[in-house]
């Protein structure tokens, strides 16, 4: 494990490639797609997605019609994201304006696209919370203001229990079956307040017949609140247009279940 002062917000998520959408079956679901759907749905353009990951957002939204592009630092996910592509290709899904978005392989702090090259940037599913350094946060939202055209949408999905959870040790979390093989997630939690970072200790116990594989990372994020994100949206240049409290777009309060910022650049 990384020594906490030198960590990355990329570490653990290799590993955590091969359990991603396993999780997320059984936690999130797909109950923020229809919303990301409907907001690119509306851009004039071509539609960035920051940490696309498996391609659990980028794919259904292309599959709409969304001109998309994904970028994730993290091989392995991308991988995933390609073989989701793949499958969405041999579907032959019937709506004549499915596409397939391009998957780019980058580091969102410093963005390899060209100066306006998108409509729309989209953050989904707390990535942002994914940059534990303040001056990693600083550095993406200012490449975004780069790639973003003027008027364009940047879209922030932030996850608001992260800092409240409780720390504990060895907690059974899930138990299921995937691909044959039975799957049990263990997890401890720690909690850095004065820098706001919460660290996930998984630990992912693989059973197949007689067989047993044990799979560990940890994945550590930093939440600002909404008022101290938009603080920094507006440094940046930007304005803030909305901030919401669900996917079905109710206004956002601090007990809201997820915390969405849309955002225009100036």
């Amino acid at each position: 494990m990384p020594n906490p002062e030198s960590r990355e917000g990329w570490h653990g998520w290799d590993a955590y490639a091969p359990f991603y959408d396993w999780e997320n079956a059984q936690t999130l679901g797909r109950r923020d797609i229809p919303f990301w759907r409907r907001i690119a749905s509306a851009a004039a353009g071509t539609v960035l997605e920051l940490g696309c990951g498996t391609g659990r957002v980028s794919v259904p939204l292309a599959k709409a019609g969304v001109d998309l592009v994904g970028i994730d630092r993290s091989a392995p996910m991308l991988a995933r994201a390609g073989e989701r592509v793949a499958r969405a290709r041999a579907g032959r899904v019937p709506n004549p304006d499915a596409r397939i978005p391009t998957l780019v392989r980058g580091d969102i702090r410093a963005l390899p696209f060209r100066e306006r090259r998108f409509a729309m940037v989209l953050a989904p599913y707390g990535i942002l919370q994914s940059l534990i350094r303040a001056r990693d946060l600083t550095a993406t939202i200012a490449s975004v203001a780069r790639v973003l055209e003027p008027g364009g949408t940047f879209g922030i999905d932030l996850v608001p229990d992260v800092p409240k959870w409780k720390e504990y040790r060895n907690r059974v979390q899930l138990r299921g079956e995937s691909n044959g093989a039975q799957l049990t997630l263990i997890e401890s939690v720690t909690q850095d307040r004065r820098r706001r970072l919460t660290t996930f200790e998984q630990r992912y116990v693989e059973r197949r017949g007689r067989a047993t594989r044990e799979h560990r990372f940890d994945l550590t994020f930093r939440t600002l609140s909404v008022p101290q994100m938009a603080s920094r949206l507006e440094r940046a240049g930007f304005t803030v247009g909305a901030v919401l409290g669900d996917y079905r777009g109710r206004p956002w309060d601090e007990r809201a279940d997820v915390w969405i910022i849309l955002a225009k650049r100036g």
